[in-house]
């Protein structure tokens, strides 16, 4: 069989979750258009302030979309948020204090959040640095959250529970909505006080409603993954309790600074209307993922998550084996993409990662993972984790090009 006979017969076994996925879809721009129409959004809106960025109306309304949105309290969406980990650091120290603690429950945290945390490096100005305790409840064989140990983990000092939706570089199946609101009911029998704080990168628009509308306290993500709809130029969130997310805010302004302040550069057409397009958009990135795990998953690889089951983030990752199939991989995605399609990924360091990674990514949006990329860390057992597709048919044209390469890389 050839690899597009391979792929076409791949698409057949998928129609009805792509079908599914249209439905979902749906669903979710309906709660868009309903927040845009409640807050009665204008060509108005769009023109931003420079300098302070004070009474800026557009950014304002923004904020009160994103809320209603994600059946949020209050919301910050900000430009100046430079990452979905400076968005989540925002967060986390906007809340926590010398003293009090900060659980993981998921296992380790994402690479880049371990210098937020002081796992790794020193004297950054880290969590560590100023004096809050990190523990983690480990994962079971399995990949699961410790349900058991969960019951008993909230200590008298532990002030913030942190919970990472997404798999991230790790080998474990994503957290759905369903399971962050057995988390949150947990760690709340245990103590109603305790901040239950959810790293959502990757998670918006996958199922019907965001950790939000299930009882988490505060919430963080990137415009540049699923919100930003591929078209916004850069920026970060935070949603939930009101009093939480204006912490956050004071830490990515200044106390008595906080949300009021941000300029919006004239950007603000540009994240409404990823804000529009963010649910058509994560759908089609769920097809590909659906159509990477279905066809490497027949050619005899581990993908996860497994090609018929049901998406809780973006991300679809498949066990090469070998850092060459990992490199010949991403260069077959690249030299596929819109943008910089000449360029040729290897191995590097970059900033916030403990090992080398590979990474291809020809997208608009520089480092945009809504649009189609595809990275690994050069580290055993030699994982490729691919995100984002504008349309599932990129993927598809992509694959071609990836199944052959993959086939032919050598050790």
């Amino acid at each position: 069989m050839s690899d597009v006979e391979h792929i076409q017969q791949a698409e057949k076994a998928l129609s009805q979750i792509f079908s599914g996925i249209d439905a979902q879809v749906k669903q979710n721009l309906r709660r868009v258009l309903k927040g845009m129409a409640a807050h009665k959004v204008g060509v108005h809106h769009f023109s931003g302030v420079t300098g302070y960025g004070h009474d800026d109306l557009g950014r304002q309304v923004l904020d009160q979309v994103f809320a209603d949105v994600f059946e949020a309290e209050a919301a910050v969406v900000r430009l100046q948020f430079v990452s979905g980990t400076h968005a989540i650091a925002c967060a986390l120290y906007g809340v926590l204090r010398p003293g009090e603690e900060l659980l993981a429950i998921a296992g380790a945290p994402y690479d880049t959040l371990e210098e937020v945390i002081g796992i790794r490096g020193k004297e950054q100005g880290s969590l560590k640095d100023y004096g809050v305790h990190y523990r983690q409840l480990e994962l079971t064989n399995s990949g699961e959250v410790d349900w058991e140990a969960l019951k008993s983990s909230i200590h008298s000092n532990t002030r913030m529970v942190t919970i990472q939706r997404s798999c991230g570089y790790s080998w474990r199946p994503s957290l759905s909505i369903a399971d962050i609101e057995r988390i949150i009911s947990i760690v709340k029998q245990q103590n109603s006080n305790t901040v239950c704080f959810v790293d959502n990168c990757y998670g918006e628009f996958v199922e019907a409603c965001e950790p939000t509308a299930v009882g988490a306290d505060l919430m963080a993500g990137s415009l540049i993954k699923n919100p930003g709809g591929t078209i916004a130029p850069a920026g970060g969130y935070v949603a939930g309790r009101a009093d939480l997310v204006e912490a956050a805010a004071c830490r990515l302004t200044a106390p008595g600074i906080g949300s009021s302040g941000g300029a919006t550069f004239d950007q603000n057409r540009l994240l409404f209307q990823g804000l529009f397009l963010a649910p058509q958009m994560v759908g089609e990135a769920l097809k590909g993922s659906h159509l990477i795990a279905q066809i490497f998953h027949d050619l005899g690889y581990k993908v996860n998550p497994l090609p018929q089951l049901p998406r809780r983030d973006l991300i679809q990752a498949v066990q090469l084996g070998t850092p060459e199939k990992i490199i010949a991989f991403c260069r077959a995605i690249q030299a596929h993409s819109p943008v910089g399609a000449y360029l040729d990924p290897v191995p590097a360091h970059m900033p916030g990662y403990e090992s080398q990674l590979v990474m291809a990514g020809g997208t608009f949006i520089d480092g945009s993972t809504l649009e189609l990329s595809a990275d690994g860390p050069l580290r055993e057992p030699y994982v490729v984790y691919c995100q984002g597709g504008t349309h599932w048919t990129h993927v598809a044209i992509a694959l071609e090009s990836a199944i052959a390469a993959v086939g032919s890389a050598t050790s």
